[in-house]
């Protein structure tokens, strides 16, 4: 019996020193679980979960040896590394868009004359689809007026003047889409400028050569 606990003790203190790095003629020290300070000539077991320091003949820490974790401690080891370079990756995009964005917009003025373009290129679309549907309200009135002697019987009618009232409302039907679609992009830009003035307030404030208004 005493062969087999001095047998297993050498295994475990084996890789113990292996999992270390093993002796190197300095002296360990650590806090254990209990708070005491334990110091050895060899890594210590009773700390193998926690951060040891190797100390120098002069008191001083040579290295740090780091804990044995289990799998598992290891794993979330990991992942909250994982989840802090993320962090740190998103941080510099964040200050790369602020950085792109103050030097695109140094001042209000430039923020104000860029939002004014884009709208006046909103509403030179919309008008211009406007202006197809009074041309499309012109024309229906003259199909109307062609379709007046069938109005009881649209079936009636010939192929080609219902070919273009079909043609009149499918494209109305377009034009109303497009100026609906118009707006609701007018309304997008908005808010997109709302959201950077937001922002560019706060970098107009800390950067010298910008002017928050």
């Amino acid at each position: 019996m005493s062969a087999v606990l001095l047998l297993v003790g050498g295994a475990a203190t084996a890789q113990t020193t292996a999992n270390s790095g093993g002796p190197s003629g300095g002296i360990y020290s650590c806090t254990d679980s209990r708070g005491r300070i334990i110091t050895a000539d060899r890594p210590i077991a009773d700390c193998i979960d926690r951060e040891q320091r190797e100390l120098n003949p002069s008191g001083t820490t040579r290295r740090t040896v780091e804990p044995t974790y289990t799998a598992r401690e290891s794993a979330e080891r990991e992942e909250r590394a994982r989840q802090q370079s993320l962090l740190q990756a998103r941080q510099l995009e964040e200050r790369r868009r602020e950085r792109a964005l103050l030097v695109r917009y140094p001042n209000a003025a430039a923020h104000n004359r860029e939002r004014a373009e884009a709208l006046v290129q909103i509403d030179a679309v919309t008008q211009a689809a406007k202006k197809r549907l009074a041309e499309l309200s012109d024309e229906r009135k003259k199909i109307d007026e062609e379709l007046e002697f069938y109005k009881s019987d649209i079936g009636r009618a010939p192929g080609a003047v219902r070919r273009k009232l079909d043609d009149n409302v499918q494209s109305m039907a377009v034009q109303n889409r497009f100026v609906s679609d118009q707006e609701d992009e007018k309304k997008r830009v908005n808010s997109r400028f709302d959201d950077e003035r937001i922002k560019l307030r706060q970098l107009w404030t800390s950067d010298a050569g910008g002017t928050a208004k």
